[in-house]
């Protein structure tokens, strides 16, 4: 996992084959995101992943592992849903593969997705594996998706294609492969140039209340079926 500064855009490459969330991942990729709003002058970001996977969530083997540090972890992850979520710069998805559970999460907390047109999925596949949803994590997908798309995502574990997924509005468009990342970094640039302490500040409003849910440390230190 390392950043790449092209011009005006930090490129944030996570590469670590599923690209799951455990304890060492969540806070390297807090603090990359901290060094990109921490930097001087127009900036954007984008996150992009390598291969077959964009990211695949939580890293169930590790929780599995390490049980007694799972509410630190878990804690973890909603902080950094709110820290892209409240970025105070420009945030770009480059959904280059699957992408899937807190993966997915984290995609939506960006401010714009892009997602390859013919392979790979979006989806929320957390009524399959017998896992509920956090307050925090439900409030971060209500807030981004239309209700019945939300439904559908949430309660069905629906998977979506790039088309699909750009039809109703989970992702803003669709590139072939070879054009993600151009893309991404394209779109990146063309908002690099807003002014960060108010970007900060119109999230942080507009926002308020997921970010209010997220941060609520006893409702979202457990996951229901995590370790049934």
């Amino acid at each position: 996992m390392y950043l790449e500064q092209l011009d005006t855009v930090f490129v944030l490459h996570v590469n670590d084959g599923e690209n799951r969330f455990n304890h060492d991942s969540v806070a390297k990729l807090s603090r990359l995101i901290a060094e990109v709003e921490a930097a001087s002058g127009p900036r954007a970001l984008v996150t992009v992943g390598e291969g077959k996977f964009w990211s695949n969530g939580l890293d169930l083997d590790w929780l599995t592992a390490n049980q007694p540090r799972a509410s630190a972890l878990l804690l973890a992850v909603h902080d950094l849903f709110g820290q892209v979520l409240a970025a105070g710069v420009p945030t770009v998805a480059a959904i280059q593969g699957h992408c899937y559970a807190a993966g997915a999460m984290l995609a939506l907390a960006h401010d714009v997705r892009i997602m390859r047109e013919d392979r790979g999925f979006f989806c929320l596949p957390e009524i399959d594996i017998r896992l509920a949803f956090s307050p925090g994590m439900s409030a971060l997908v209500a807030a981004k998706l239309t209700p019945q798309v939300a439904h559908q995502a949430m309660v069905f574990g629906r998977r979506y294609g790039g088309a699909e997924a750009a039809s109703v509005g989970i992702v803003d468009e669709t590139a072939a492969e070879s054009d993600i990342l151009p893309r991404a970094i394209a779109v990146a640039a063309s908002l690099a140039e807003k002014d960060s302490a108010t970007l900060a500040a119109i999230k942080r409003t507009l926002y308020a209340p997921v970010l209010g849910a997220l941060g609520d440390t006893a409702a979202n230190s457990k996951i229901d079926g995590l370790f049934a």
